[in-house]
């Protein structure tokens, strides 16, 4: 295995403060290693330095001879001034006879969404997201040794995101990627990289691998703060308990998991929840009926575009839904619908009496520049309560990401991911009971994105998210909805791998009497739904059988202490114990076996 880069002894300053402190590592070929950190806490430096886009202040950094690398960073700039120019100039094929009849580049087009924005459209008039991903084809579409990615799914949906996976797991280059999105660290990473106060913490494996890496450093240094530790347990249990991880070692060391977060207590209590719910809510929180709604009429040149077609959806007491859908399919528009800011063409939108609604934005808007971060906080509310858990204004500036130092920084100096998670805490503090989110997890670091989701888990009232992090959405969500561009809102049972499956089929029934797509024609089946569906009740018939086996396995151990003093009563209870201990044993066996099957 040949080095491609390597670290030795490396150190990088901004001002006074020291974002790389004595770091010494490598890339070898055919590595994936994720990169992950707090915002702000040197990842992007880390890949700047590494690629040579940034000089170190001081070690050395090598590269292989020749070596082939991309880099696509936050900063990266286009080439050209149309998308042809930009993504094949490095090609030399700009001719449409050239490429075209690449079926790897052309994949990669569409892929990214590159051939739907046209290979003539002007790179001075796109988005930020439309240049991301235009820079990413234009790296992809090259033969290389080493690709080095900056946050490559901010801009993607979940299916772009799916493709970007599959795309790097059959690719034999090495890869470095800064990303939040955990299932795309579990599926595509095989090394992670924690960037932590200056130094680079290395461990094997995926996002879960990390997880129990970092909860184990935790407990055996003895030093880390109590509530990192706490939350870090917590999604251990998440992980055990709920959607299975893809990890490199799915049969690691049970009994040191099991000790973590053996009084870990469940994540989420729905029926509690749900009845306070409707204490707070009522009986009718935000219904549609009968409504129609068209967009693009309102941009100029564009042709309109059936969204809705007498649709009759609501949004119940707390109802937990996750919105779907590729990128502009009208998840945005569903979302200002709901929240009362579009009206529809036909039919109405009721709204309870009691429904106090909050809607996160995509749009950085309404901020008071003026005050410090705390103050626009307080200014909204001192104290909130949310579930069962009463927070200050800084206890809830601190579990967003704030901490008590940054918390007097002036809000006009925030980077755009602080201001998102300002933005957020304020609407938090209003105490509503209906919630819309659009795309909140862009900007987040894992820790931040960690403890919104606990806060969430706790959180008693109605709520929608529209969000590419299929992690967030298996994690939070009770429900699954789509837009497949045929007027109608579907529910999804089977969340996100029915979408997706959905998704396959749609694609395939309108190539039919094409060529195939290569690259789908030689992956492997996945499988069915209905295999799905038995799997997951399999699973959680095992789940049930596990509590019961943990109930009776507590039982016997209360009875071997009662029964200190009677000889054949302790035999009797030990056989019993093995028993029960060995059924248990098969049962997680069973489960795993379950999880993977699901997984895969």
């Amino acid at each position: 295995m040949a080095h491609l880069v390597n670290l030795e002894a490396v150190s990088k300053s901004y001002g006074v403060r020291p974002l790389l402190n004595d770091v010494s590592l490598g890339v070898d070929t055919g590595d994936r290693i994720g990169v992950v950190g707090l915002n702000g806490g040197g990842k992007t430096t880390l890949l700047e330095v590494l690629t040579g886009l940034e000089p170190p202040d001081s070690g050395r950094v090598s590269q292989v001879r020749g070596l082939r690398l991309a880099v696509v960073t936050q900063r990266t700039q286009l080439a050209g001034t149309i998308v042809r120019q930009a993504v094949l100039g490095s090609l030399g094929c700009a001719a449409e006879h050239e490429w075209a009849a690449d079926p790897r580049v052309r994949s990669i087009l569409d892929g990214l969404g590159i051939t739907a924005l046209g290979m003539d459209a002007s790179v001075a008039t796109m988005s930020g997201g439309e240049r991301r991903r235009v820079a990413l084809a234009a790296a992809l579409v090259q033969d290389l040794d080493l690709v080095v990615l900056d946050e490559p799914t901010n801009h993607l949906d979940v299916e772009g995101v799916r493709w970007l996976a599959q795309h790097l797991l059959a690719r034999r280059c090495g890869l470095v990627v800064v990303t939040h999105d955990r299932w795309f660290l579990d599926t595509v990473c095989t090394r992670t990289w924690e960037v932590t106060d200056g130094a680079v913490q290395q461990s094997e494996g995926g996002y879960a691998d990390w997880i129990f890496a970092r909860a184990e450093r935790a407990r055996l240094s003895e030093v880390a703060e109590q509530k990192r530790q706490n939350l870090a347990r917590k999604e251990l249990a998440w992980l055990r308990r709920g959607a299975p991880a893809r990890t490199s070692k799915p049969r690691y060391r049970i009994e040191a998991a099991e000790a973590l977060i053996a009084d870990v207590p469940p994540l989420r209590d729905s029926v509690e929840l749900l009845a306070f719910a409707k204490r707070r809510l009522g009986r009718t929180g935000i219904e549609l009926k009968d409504v129609s709604l068209s967009v693009g009429t309102e941009l100029p040149g564009k042709d309109s575009r059936c969204l809705l077609r007498e649709v009759t959806w609501g949004i119940g007491p707390g109802a937990r839904v996750g919105l779907v859908g590729v990128n502009g399919s009208g998840k945005t528009s569903l979302l200002r619908l709901l929240a009362g800011e579009l009206k529809p063409e036909t039919g109405e939108r009721v709204q309870g009496q009691t429904v106090r609604l909050a809607h996160l934005t995509q749009e950085l808007q309404d901020l008071p520049t003026g005050l410090r971060v705390l103050e626009a906080i307080s200014d909204v509310a001192n104290r909130v309560v949310l579930g069962t858990q009463e927070l200050s204004a800084s206890q809830l500036a601190e579990r967003l990401g704030f901490s008590s130092n940054k918390q007097w920084t002036p809000v006009a100096e925030l980077s755009g991911g602080e201001r998102r998670r300002l933005q957020l805490a304020r609407l938090l503090m209003a105490e509503p009971n209906v919630l819309l989110l659009d795309e909140p997890t862009n900007d987040l670091d894992i820790d931040t994105l960690q403890q919104l989701e606990d806060l969430l888990d706790s959180w008693p009232g109605s709520l929608v998210i529209v969000s590419h992090d299929r992690y967030l959405i298996d994690r939070v969500c009770d429900h699954v909805v789509a837009l497949f561009n045929d007027g109608a809102i579907t529910e999804l049972v089977g969340g996100i791998e029915e979408y997706l499956s959905r998704r396959d089929a749609q694609l395939a029934g309108s190539s039919e009497g094409s060529t195939a797509d290569p690259a789908r024609k030689n992956r492997a089946p996945q499988t069915s739904q209905a295999e799905l569906r038995i799997a997951r009740k399999e699973l959680t018939k095992l789940e049930r059988r596990l509590e019961a086996l943990d109930k009776h396995e507590a039982q016997l151990h209360a009875s071997l202490v009662e029964a200190a003093t009677h000889a054949d009563r302790l035999l009797t209870l030990g056989a019993q114990l093995r028993a029960v201990l060995a059924e248990k044993a098969e049962v997680e066996e069973q489960w795993m076996a379950a999880a993977e099957q699901i997984e895969s």
